[in-house]
């Protein structure tokens, strides 16, 4: 490895000071050698091989070439070559740069004033005239060199969507967002820049792509009701949902009030089509208004509770087979599940299906009050069919194995354990299952987003839980600052938001803190830090909260909420924290006395987006391959674990037949015998890991928060008894989300995703989920059929080797 040297700001291949970048040259191996030589700084050179390189490039070269399209040219076959080392990732990222820091000013300052001249209405007028007063100070410090810490994945990422269009690095962006949340304050806004582009937080997408412009849309997720049951009230929300989508939000839509088909429409005497062809125009509209100008496709998650009478036709609206005109398939779908429904199919019992017109309030209520108004409604006979719990349980088992979803989330819970239960009873959660907060048609909920980079926080191969803490209450500020100035698309957001000012700490890279200390992911150390992480996380974001509410004064809707009675979240589980923090008390008198700032605080989101531009694997969850294809916006990267590649270097282990011996394997190194058992276990797949583990860390890390968290279950092939299992031991646990996404992998072929279909008989239910339920997960091996009540010959529907589209993930995530 070569020592680091002081680098100039800006690395200057010769060919680019003396020629336009449009301007035809004669190639030069020894130039372009050069470049690699100077850009591979405190990189292990001794594994890559500079001259292949500049041989591929040569090779098939016109006489002549541009500037820009030999850096690109360049940048493309060291990516290619990614999976043979990460360091060759890491160059090609620097070469992608240099083409990038042409374009650019030399300071922050001057290019801020070149953008304001040739595009005067994008920037604001408040971050041209901070940064003109204050230029010195912001541009001394700008460390370009954080420039070329970004893998080529990253930078095209950034270049695709984040940077502002041929003038922007990624530094001048980290530092446009900065002033954009903090304008004047200064001293904040350099602070918030050197976190960030030292990679300890990040903000999310929205905020990315608009803080310090005219087009100051920073908030990520939107939480509607539908306005009421009529022309008027449909048409109204989907006018709503456009503006937000328009803004670069996501969308969490609940729909229960919406009459079911057949019902009867007293105005004019007809009867009702009921959800399938309503949500067929929200599709439509979700296809049309992307967000942000076509940066991301618009996302709409929909939200049904399963007393509602359309919801086997809601199941299907996702299929990939059927009529057309029922189907929906641009949609999420999410229920929204009471413990009543639960408790049925655990029992076989039947289930009753209403209108919501005609047994209105079931949707206002939860718990033994739902309980009560549900069993009265059936008493009178208003269903308007009844069936066996199981048979719409297995219709929604039906539809996960095929499409992924739809979503878990659990009414009872999420209620019972919110910090915003004083507003009135929670109808849905948003696009990605992790923030949950109360709306209704009169206020639209908003979060505000960002996520803390785990594996930054280790030192000197110990964790440095101090620094999370101190960090974590940084990016709190932030998220309180950003609900004032940014800008809503809707009045009723706004209302809202300064009303409850909930904001979601998130986390990325759970998976490279326990891979940088060697720790196999399921071992008992990784869920003691899991804990670590998460309850750090919580105390840091309560106080900093408490100290804001000091200052500013609390929330306005405080009074009445648990934490108003000093219940905390843990408190709300009945849980009691570990000793890492012994001033949990005092910290909740102040809470008492002084009140908070924020409703909510965490909520652990996907980060599918921004955990790209940083480097790390997504939010919590296990790496889903050690060698793998990510599909996203910019384009198809070649990814590899960069710390497997360099511990099996260390071992002599990493070589071309290595390489192509866990591509064989699906990515997993669980079989090759010629690794250590320990490397194995550290280096596990999602695949590897029982899926009891990932509910019990989830469960762990549950009690510190405060709203939900975006949890994914991967099964390499689902049957129905697998996820009945699955679904009612994190029902039982508590969770409020029980399922994100359902992913699914063919055991044969590991990295290659097709959707299979499914036969149409329905698969009865052998015995009451009770039993299942106890015989699951007894140990932490992969279940079987055998071992949940099923004989091999009862299911043999195909399963869906089904991964959802990695943009829907990102997009209203951090």
């Amino acid at each position: 490895m070569r020592c680091a040297r002081h680098l100039p700001r800006f690395f200057r291949y010769t060919m680019v000071d003396v020629l336009a970048p449009n301007k035809q040259t004669k190639f030069d191996p020894k130039r372009l050698r050069s470049l690699l030589d100077t850009l591979s700084y405190e990189l292990d050179i001794e594994h890559l091989d500079l001259d292949d390189v500049v041989d591929s490039v040569a090779a098939g070269l016109p006489a002549t070439i541009t500037v820009d399209d030999l850096l690109l040219l360049t940048a493309e076959s060291l990516a290619s070559r990614t999976t043979s080392y990460p360091d060759y990732g890491v160059l090609a990222g620097r070469v992608e740069m240099t083409k990038i820091q042409k374009s650019a000013e030399n300071s922050f300052s001057a290019n801020i004033a070149k953008i304001a001249k040739i595009a005067p209405n994008t920037l604001s007028s408040q971050l041209v005239s901070v940064a003109e007063k204050n230029a010195e100070k912001i541009d001394g410090a700008i460390d370009h060199r954080r420039d070329y810490e970004l893998s080529y994945f990253a930078v095209k990422t950034l270049q695709k969507s984040y940077l502002l269009v041929g003038s922007e690095t990624p530094q001048y962006m980290f530092m446009r967002v900065s002033l954009g949340i903090h304008g004047q304050d200064v001293n904040s806004a350099i602070e918030t820049y050197t976190y960030m582009s030292q990679k300890y937080f990040i903000h999310a997408s929205p905020t990315l792509f608009n803080s310090g412009t005219n087009y100051n849309h920073l908030s990520s997720c939107f939480l509607l009701a539908m306005k009421e049951d009529s022309i008027d009230g449909i048409y109204k929300t989907l006018h709503e949902t456009a503006l937000i989508s328009k803004a670069s939000g996501g969308i969490g839509l609940h729909v229960h009030n919406i009459r079911a088909s057949g019902s009867r429409i007293a105005s004019s005497s007809g009867t009702s089509s009921g959800l399938v062809p309503m949500l067929r125009v929200f599709n439509n509209t979700a296809r049309y208004v992307d967000q942000g100008g076509n940066k991301r496709p618009g996302a709409f998650a929909i939200y049904l509770e399963p007393w509602h009478a359309d919801i086997f036709e809601v199941l299907d609206l996702k299929k990939n087979h059927g009529k057309e005109e029922m189907r929906a398939r641009d949609l999420f779908y999410a229920l929204w599940i009471p413990d009543l429904f639960m408790e049925r199919v655990r029992n076989d019992e039947q289930w009753s299906c209403f209108s919501p017109d005609q047994a209105p309030g079931l949707e206002n209520c939860y718990g033994e009050e739902f309980k009560r108004l549900y069993e009265s409604y059936e008493a009178k006979g208003l269903a308007m069919k009844v069936v066996r719990a199981q048979k719409l349980w297995d219709a929604i088992l039906d539809s996960q194995i095929e499409t992924g979803g739809p979503y878990m989330l659990y009414k009872d819970a999420c209620n019972e354990k919110s910090n915003q239960k004083n507003l009135g009873t929670i109808k849905s959660s948003n696009l990605c299952c992790e923030v949950v907060q109360y709306s209704s048609p009169d206020e639209v909920a908003v979060c505000n987003l960002g996520s803390v980079a785990l594996p930054m926080f280790v030192k000197n191969d110990n964790f440095d839980s101090q620094l999370l803490h101190k960090v974590t209450k940084v990016l709190v500020n932030n998220l309180n600052k950003v609900i004032d100035v940014t800008a809503y698309p809707l009045e009723s957001a706004r209302i809202s938001n300064k009303k409850h000012r909930p904001i979601a700490v998130g986390v990325q890279g759970l998976a490279d803190l326990f891979l940088k200390l060697e720790l196999p992911f399921d071992s008992p150390r990784a869920r003691e830090l899991n804990i670590q992480v998460f309850e750090t996380i919580y105390h840091a974001a309560v106080e900093a909260s408490v100290e804001l509410a000091i200052k500013d004064g609390p929330y306005e809707t405080f009074a009445g909420s648990p934490a108003s009675k000093g219940l905390l979240q843990f408190d709300l589980w009945n849980h009691k924290p570990s000793d890492l923090y012994t001033d949990w008390d005092e910290l909740k008198q102040k809470v008492v006395k002084s009140g908070m700032r924020n409703s909510l605080l965490v909520a652990p989101m996907p980060t599918a987006s921004t955990s790209q531009i940083l480097g790390f694997n997504e939010c919590f969850e296990p790496y889903t391959s050690n060698i793998y294809t990510r599909r996203v916006l910019a384009g198809e990267f070649q990814v590899v674990n960069k710390y497997l590649v360099k511990k099996l270097t260390e071992l002599n282990l990493w070589n071309k037949q290595m390489k192509d011996r866990i591509l064989v394997a699906g990515g997993s190194v669980m079989n090759i015998d010629e690794i250590p058992q320990h490397v194995r276990d550290v280096f596990k797949t999602v695949w590897d890991i029982s899926q009891r583990t990932i509910i019990d860390m989830a469960v762990d890390r549950a009690k510190f928060i405060d709203q939900s968290q975006s949890l994914n279950i991967h099964m390499r092939n689902p049957t129905k008894s697998k996820l009945t299992s699955c679904h009612f031991y994190a029902w039982k646990q508590g969770l409020k989300t029980g399922l994100y996404y359902l992913r699914t992998q063919s055991a044969s072929r590991a990295i290659q995703f097709t959707v299979s279909g499914l036969s149409s008989a329905a698969t009865p239910l052998k015995r009451k989920i009770d039993e299942v339920y106890e015989s699951s997960f007894p140990g932490t091996g992969e279940l079987t059929p055998e071992s949940q009540g099923y004989s091999p010959g009862e299911e043999k529907r195909d399963s869906c080797n089904y991964t959802p589209d990695e943009i829907a993930c990102s997009s209203c995530s951090g």
